[in-house]
């Protein structure tokens, strides 16, 4: 019983941080919302009895591809700099 708890609360965020990572209009935000998402999508399957997956898709989603789009933000200037 409680694994179905523990599977549906992380189906639950999953569902909540796509719903953020589309929501938000700062990049920044964005990708950390696309951080946490590929965390608990890593859980997620954990849960389903794929540790290597897991790894695979904690490593680097969650990790690597976070720490790219963030440095790749960092670079950049906003639109409203720009204009001034």
């Amino acid at each position: 019983m409680i694994e179905l708890v523990v599977h549906g609360a992380v189906l639950t965020g999953l569902v909540i941080a796509a719903v953020l990572i589309i929501h938000f209009r700062d990049l920044l935000s964005a990708a950390i919302a696309f951080g946490i998402f590929s965390f608990l999508l890593s859980l997620e399957f954990y849960i389903l009895q794929a540790p290597d997956v897991a790894i695979a898709e904690a490593g680097i989603g969650a990790g690597l591809t976070t720490a790219i789009f963030v440095m790749a933000i960092r670079g950049t200037q906003r639109m409203e700099e720009v204009e001034e």
